[in-house]
């Protein structure tokens, strides 16, 4: 292990060590000011966008930057609820680092950091072309920085993304918009075994839905619905009077919005059982990211800074959802899974590749430099 890379490491080891869960503000924070006196110590400015119920984001662009053209964004947050670190610290086993968040995506934020470094220790100035947003709340969705990062990516030319890159190396050139619902349903409740005819079963409702629901399914098309939860019912010889399902939708082209939405709104509209009343709510909280010949026009970009340093660059789609989205819904070119490679994220078993932290650390630098001439 090189010098450089040790170092790395040991700055991961620090933020995968502090809890970081989406609604974890203190430890979020914790990390925000960490990385802005990181950030700081390279002559850049940081802008904390203090937050209320989320921890703080951070906007970073170095102090001579004029109207920066590349945007970079990458989420401070994990799935981990507070405690985890504690319990199952970062820890390393060969050439693989463990910890909660060590891939998704602690490592990033340390590439991040490194990859300007890298660009100001070498005499090169892209650094003065990127701003960073450095967000709180993507893990669930993004509620209090989507607006941020659409502000932000408003006038840029280039947006980088960094996820992981997924387990073979391969960049994230398009992703499934997703989006959540519930599916409400009120009914009448009566005794099961003395007067079952008094009742109206919203369980029973909601059973006749799931399965119109599922129906929805297109794999050829790329549309996902799940009813992932139910709840109701509040005795087993009643007959529910509430019932609930909760449902994911995933979508491949942002014109399957429309339609799936006006499904969703016609199977809950309509009554299988009489007397049963159903509401829905919900929203897609994120557009699909589509391959665009802009997509392709920066990716070739990205295969030759690649190309530069050794690294053959691959490209693939994925269903999960990232920051990602907002930027390509603006019809900036994005490509995502710039971070360090990674796998089993959200999960006990969460690795890191460790050779990849600076692999991937030198063609996040070597790819901002090149878009910086391409203003």
């Amino acid at each position: 292990m090189n010098v450089k890379q040790k170092e790395m490491l040991q700055f991961v080891e620090q933020l995968v060590n502090i809890d970081s869960g989406s609604y974890t503000k203190k430890g979020i924070d914790e990390i925000g000011l960490i990385l802005k006196a990181k950030f700081e110590s390279l002559d850049f400015i940081v802008d904390i966008v203090e937050q209320r119920d989320y921890g703080n984001q951070l906007v970073i662009q170095h102090r001579e930057a004029v109207e920066p053209h590349i945007l970079v964004v990458a989420h401070m947050d994990t799935v981990f609820p507070e405690g985890t670190a504690q319990q199952r610290p970062f820890k390393v086993k060969g050439n693989r680092a463990f910890g909660p968040g060590v891939a998704d995506m602690k490592a990033s934020l340390v590439a991040i950091f490194y990859a300007i470094y890298c660009l100001k220790q070498t005499g090169q100035t892209g650094y003065k072309h990127v701003q960073i947003i450095l967000n709180s709340d993507e893990e669930i969705g993004s509620p209090s920085s989507s607006s941020l990062i659409t502000e932000k990516a408003a006038k840029k030319k280039y947006a980088l993304v960094l996820e992981p890159a997924r387990t073979d190396g391969s960049l994230v050139t398009a992703r499934r918009g997703c989006g959540q619902f519930k599916v409400d349903i009120v009914g009448v409740a009566a005794h099961s075994g003395i007067e079952p005819e008094k009742g109206r079963s919203a369980v029973e409702e909601l059973a006749h839905k799931i399965i119109a629901l599922h129906q929805l399914n297109d794999r050829r098309s790329g549309i996902s619905v799940n009813v992932g939860i139910i709840e109701g019912g509040s005795a087993v010889n009643a007959i529910a009077s509430h019932a609930a399902g909760f449902v994911d939708v995933r979508i491949s082209e942002k014109k399957q919005e429309a339609i799936i939405l006006k499904q969703l709104k016609k199977i809950c509209a309509k009554t299988y059982i009489s007397g049963t009343k159903t509401t829905l709510t919900g929203k897609m909280d994120r557009s699909p990211m589509e391959k665009t010949e802009k997509t392709n026009m920066l990716l070739e970009t990205i295969r030759q800074a690649g190309k530069e340093i050794g690294i053959d660059i691959t490209d693939t789609s994925t269903g999960g959802g990232s920051d990602a989205s907002f930027t390509a819904d603006l019809g900036i070119p994005t490509v995502d899974g710039l971070g360090p490679i990674g796998g089993k994220a959200h999960s006990e078993e969460e690795y890191l590749e460790i050779p990849s932290l600076t692999e991937r650390t030198l063609l996040l630098a070597t790819v901002l430099e090149k878009l910086s001439k391409m203003n």
